[in-house]
């Protein structure tokens, strides 16, 4: 839940970007309609419930989501509009009701007041009294449709499909290769050994796998026979392929056993064609795989255990020459996007076979899964995966990318040295490995944090470890990768100045651009066709832009969000 502190620094970003550019799953900027008070309550109503049924969040109200400056964006709401009225308002509307906390916010801009509604989780789905009701996805507020409806029961536990009893006898319903293999598997993890000593029933029974004398559908999952999976889960089966092109495969392999058996069958057929790199460290040699096998696990395991098992569809294991992918029927659970899937809190879509999982520490609540995936690349100086959601199935692509033996030479060495590198570290340093530098937007985007705890990680890589170098001063501020350091890992021997954007060059280009464009009467630069001319990314071109314009008296930016262009005068041609 983002705090007033956090708010108001964001605000500060409205001088180089719209508020739409700031809006996430769980924040929010709207405007507030001074014509009409009912229409205004309305929209703090169907905020508040697309929230709540999005998993919680911020909504700012005053603020035109669409404006660039503090000025034109912070509008405000009227000092007459009473909070109490407005919480009343959400409570007597909704269903199940709603008792969101609102706070003000006091700004030099518009009327001086900004209203924060702060809506926490709760039990979705929820509607207004009438029925009707939104949830959020990423920065939209869309329909709560029947399918959406079922989607959040099954999310919540509601209607865990895998919660249901099976009226078979349990003894005739268990295979013994999964039980001993679920017990390897937990052993491994290092689960209590208490709780694999028990016999069969007792186990499964400590894993709330039975209930009312009878097994749920997850222990059919976790240790059932191959008649109790298909009569339970008749769409569940996994299948591999070595593909000999986009089209075309070489061999398959099919199978619908219970999760820990597929589990170790799959591992074993990518392993046997995942290449090893060997690596001298020393007296040593290491063997390094070209996927790591904890990566791998951790991506079929999530694949196992997140599947939506009401859609007919396989796991489906495609292994390329340049890549593997690894995909399951349902989509990402709960408001979690493939931006946001670092941060956002684990929602189980299967909890009674993830809370088994959990007390077998084969499965992790913290969502430590993808972290794991992420670190186990990074760390060897491999491209992390993609994670792509496609809205029937979620797929995770591991790139067959090279070992960086200087980077993971680096890596051992800085934990010699007691300093474990996080994977917010390793992102940015991979960055800037590709890139000359990096800015605060650059790196809470691709680190899927906010500003401020991005610049606090960029500013602890700085102080702490001295791997990163500070240039530019407050918002115009850039780091670079210590160049000794770079020439170390990326064995390119480029200089710092080679490393640097040569921003004088880029602001001449574009200079040149605009004074031809005003010498013919034609149209100004978008920021798009500014990223054409100069390579630069979206913000670089903000940043560049604005110094450009204190450089420049004669350059403007008429006109709002998307469509504005920047100009130059005609009183600056002579330049």
């Amino acid at each position: 839940m983002r705090n007033l502190s956090e708010i108001r620094s964001l605000l500060d970003e409205l001088e180089h970007r719209p508020a739409d550019a700031l809006e996430d799953q769980d924040l929010d900027f709207k405007e507030w309609n001074s014509h009409s008070m009912a229409d205004a309550v309305r929209l703090v109503v169907e905020m508040a419930i697309c929230m709540a049924n999005g998993g919680g969040g911020a909504v700012v109200f005053g603020v035109n989501d669409k404006a660039m400056g503090r000025a034109n964006a912070i509008l405000g709401v009227p000092p007459e509009v009473d909070v109490n009225r407005l919480k009343k308002a959400v409570y007597d509307s909704t269903d199940p009701k709603l008792t969101p906390v609102f706070q003000e916010l006091t700004e030099p801009e518009g009327t001086g007041r900004l209203i924060v509604m702060q809506v926490y989780p709760g039990l979705p789905p929820y509607t207004d009294t009438s029925g009707r009701g939104t949830i959020r996805v990423g920065k939209d507020c869309q329909p709560l449709t029947g399918t959406v409806r079922r989607k959040i029961m099954v999310e919540t536990g509601e209607t865990d499909f895998t919660a249901v009893e099976v009226a078979e006898p349990i003894e005739t319903l268990l295979s013994a290769s999964a039980l001993e293999q679920l017990r390897a598997n937990a052993r491994r993890e290092k689960a209590p050994d208490d709780l694999l000593n028990r016999s069969d029933r007792d186990l499964l029974g400590a894993l709330g796998l039975i209930r009312n004398g009878r097994l749920l559908r997850a222990g059919v999952l976790l240790a059932g026979n191959s008649d109790a999976i298909r009569s339970s889960f008749a769409g569940y089966v996994w299948t591999h392929l070595r593909m000999s092109s986009d089209t075309d495969y070489s061999d398959r392999a099919d199978g619908s056993e219970a999760i820990p058996i597929a589990l170790d069958r799959i591992l074993d057929r990518i392993m046997a064609d995942n290449p090893i790199t060997t690596v001298r460290q020393g007296l040593f040699h290491f063997e390094i795989r070209t996927y790591p096998e904890i990566a791998l696990r951790e991506a079929i395991l999530n694949a196992l255990v997140h599947a939506d098992y009401r859609i007919p569809g396989p796991i489906l294991v495609k292994q390329f020459r340049d890549k593997l992918e690894i995909s399951n029927p349902g989509d990402l659970p709960g408001g979690i996007t493939p931006e946001n899937i670092l941060r956002h809190e684990p929602v189980p879509r299967n909890p009674a076979l993830v809370d088994a999982l959990t007390r077998l520490r084969l499965v992790n609540r913290s969502n430590l899964g993808v972290r794991r995936m992420y670190q186990a690349l990074l760390i060897e100086g491999k491209e992390p995966p993609a994670i792509l959601d496609e809205g029937q199935a979620v797929r995770v692509v591991f790139r067959a990318s090279d070992l960086s033996a200087p980077f993971r030479m680096f890596v051992a060495e800085e934990a010699d040295r007691g300093r474990i590198l996080t994977v917010e570290y390793l992102l940015v340093i991979q960055h800037l490995l590709r890139q000359p530098e990096i800015d605060t937007a650059t790196a809470a985007r691709i680190t899927q944090q906010t500003e401020a705890d991005a610049r606090e990680t960029l500013s602890r890589m700085e102080s702490e470890f001295g791997s990163i170098e500070r240039g530019g001063t407050g918002r115009g501020s850039y780091w670079t990768l210590r160049d000794d350091l770079h020439r170390r890992l990326s064995a390119s021997g480029l200089s710092e100045r080679d490393r640097r954007i040569d921003w004088d060059a880029a602001k001449t280009r574009v200079l040149s651009v605009l004074m031809d464009r005003a010498r013919r009467g034609g149209p100004g630069l978008s920021n798009r066709e500014i990223r054409q001319i100069t390579h630069l990314d979206r913000f670089q071109v903000i940043r560049m832009m604005k110094e450009l314009m204190a450089e420049n008296s004669g350059i403007g930016k008429p006109g709002k969000g998307r469509k504005a262009c920047y100009i130059i005068a005609k009183v600056a041609q002579k330049m």
